[in-house]
């Protein structure tokens, strides 16, 4: 290996500093131990809004720069000339000192924005809750109601030199760096929660495929499972089955002993059975040791690629950075490398088994895998709550009962039995509210309980009793909704009940496109069905028309006015359910 290869361990204003001699423009990174998994639901987003103010300053440049806040970690990077890399990390560490607070509103809007078009996962809700590295699948609804001291207090305790790594790649270190941040100590890694009772453990949610996620021990033989998992899912679901178009895995570090190894794969509806089948299988042969070692040989071959790529020492900064904050011990490329030919198909195959016992699946809506061994992630709670009960406007027999402990819904299940989804205000995560009284209160489990006078008739003097129970930390005020939500199903073991459903969440955008449907399929309806009348009531009288011609015509503008009216009939009945 390459001497020069190597990282090296230094210091730039006591802030631990690792570099990697690289060729070409200068890379760098500024990496701080806190992410989305340090905050709390209802103040969730403080991270990214401290980025992006942190971000403001550096304007437009010709060099590239860039934030990343993640679960863990928060990253700012750059590539540039020398002299481009000192300006831009100095000019982080200004504006943390001095965050550019008349922007704050500005940086909140671009915020949803940006949150707008991203999809959130839901495979770490179910797993962890609303806490912890569960809130990545939740929205930043934390940042409405931040002030300029809230986010000041929250760069004093994370944003400091003890809780920094800074990394280089690059001929030498930029002359002149100084980097100018509080004293402060190393946080330890978020606290790891969990919202399944059991595992390997199932939700049905969406339609576009099979997604599966497993903890693991954080290890080289890990990562080739990942790897050979990929090769497996793709020759099985696309090559050979011809079921999929993509089938893929990745392996991603917690930076505490541990990695989730994520597997994908796509299915059109109707395939979707024969999917969910392929994908078990897969998970089955390999959990049963039925790996072959051409395949193994094939993903360490690539992975040993990379380690001997001239900038894999580079490319490993940010990684080892994120590792050293973590307290994780460092290995060179030449260990690393060693440790892959160390790995057999039989590390391969415990890998496989110790991933089966923790799996977490998302199956398609309507799907389910008991029958694989499968338990179904939990979607009421094991009590409800005792208090002054409101019965649902919808008159389907579920009920709200607000207590003095927490708030509980309850319907019957189809089996006949009561089931309940509860959250006491202890386990509260969040609770959003709304001017015109709706409150909707998410558990840590991420089980949701909505107290809402459009849903339940609940009195305003009910709602303050609920208001006062939770604490203050935990409310997110909200602008005026579009509209009252109308009487939904209470929950019978139904997904929603899950806080962050996208079913949930994309109710209203959807019900405004079907009433424009609504109306322009209607019309052309309208139009073509007068014409069709006309055909038939005076078409006969035609003198150069004959009666086959005539019965033809006629039935051509029926059967035209049928096909652009059937889609308004549809679009109706979904409105219905919505």
């Amino acid at each position: 290996m390459n001497p020069q290869a190597a990282v090296r361990l230094t210091e730039t204003d006591g802030i631990p500093t690792l570099f990697a001699q690289a060729a070409g423009p200068m890379r760098a990174g500024l990496v701080f131990r806190v992410g989305v998994a340090d905050e709390t639901l209802a103040r969730g987003g403080v991270t990214h809004l401290v980025e992006h103010l942190a971000l403001h300053r550096q304007g437009l440049a010709d060099y590239h720069f860039n934030g990343a806040t993640k679960a863990a970690f928060t990253h700012f990077h750059v590539e540039g000339a020398e002299h481009e890399v000192v300006t831009y990390l100095q000019g982080v560490c200004d504006s943390l000192a001095a965050l550019p607070m008349e922007r704050l509103e500005t940086e909140k809007e671009i915020l949803r924005t940006e949150e707008s078009r991203r999809e959130a996962p839901q495979l770490p809700l179910w797993r962890y809750g609303a806490q912890g590295y569960g809130l990545v699948s939740y929205p930043e609804w934390g940042t409405r109601n931040l002030g300029p001291q809230d986010v000041e207090a929250w760069v004093r305790n994370w944003f400091t030199q003890g809780n920094a790594v800074l990394w280089v790649a690059g001929e030498r270190l930029p002359a002149g760096l100084t980097l100018k941040l509080p004293a402060g100590p190393r946080r330890s890694l978020p606290t790891v929660t969990s919202a399944l009772p059991a595992t390997p453990a199932y939700f049905s949610d969406g339609t576009g495929g099979v997604l599966l996620d497993a903890v693991v021990a954080d290890s080289t033989a890990a990562r080739l499972y990942a790897g050979v998992l990929e090769r497996e899912l793709s020759r099985a679901l696309r090559q050979e089955g011809g079921f999929s178009y993509t089938a893929a895995a990745e392996y991603t570090a917690r930076r505490d002993g541990f990695a989730v190894v994520t597997a994908f794969a796509d299915a059109l509806p109707a395939k979707q059975d024969a999917v969910l089948g392929g994908f078990v299988d897969v998970l089955a042969a390999l959990r049963a040791g039925r790996i072959g070692q051409g395949d193994l040989d094939a993903v360490r071959t690539r992975a040993d690629s990379a380690l001997t790529a001239p900038d894999a020492a580079a490319l490993r900064l940010p990684g080892a950075a994120e590792d050293l904050l973590a307290g994780r011990p460092s290995r060179t490329l030449d260990e690393l490398r060693a440790e892959l030919r160390a790995v057999t198909p039989e590390h391969l195959h415990r890998v496989a088994v110790e991933a089966e016992g923790t799996a977490l699946m998302q199956v398609p809506s309507g799907h389910r895998a008991d029958w694989a061994g499968y338990t179904a992630a939990p979607t009421s709670s094991s009590y409800a709550v005792t208090g002054r009960r409101f019965a649902s406007k919808s008159r389907d027999g579920s009920a709200l009962t607000v207590g003095a402990e927490g708030v509980s819904v309850t319907a019957g299940a189809q089996d006949g039995t009561e089931c309940a989804a509860t959250v006491p205000y202890r386990a509260c995560a969040a609770m959003l509210s709304w001017p015109d009284g709706g409150r909707r209160l998410i558990g840590t489990d991420g089980l949701v309980v909505d107290v809402d006078p459009g849903l339940y008739g609940v009195d305003a003097h009910t709602v303050a009793t609920v208001d006062a129970a939770v604490p203050p930390t935990a409310v997110v005020r909200l602008p005026p909704r579009e509209r009252t939500p109308a009487p939904e199903p209470a929950p019978g073991g139904s997904d929603e009940t899950r806080a962050g459903s996208p079913e949930r969440a994309t109710a209203t955008r959807r019900t405004g496109l079907q009433t424009a449907a609504l109306v322009v399929s209607a019309l052309f309806g309208v139009l073509f069905g007068f014409l069709a009348l006309s055909v038939t009531v005076f078409g006969a009288d035609e003198p150069d028309t004959s009666t086959g011609e005539w019965v033809a015509i006629a039935g051509f503008m029926w059967g035209l006015t049928g096909l652009v009216t059937w889609p308004a009939v549809r679009v109706l009945r979904r409105t219905r359910r919505v």
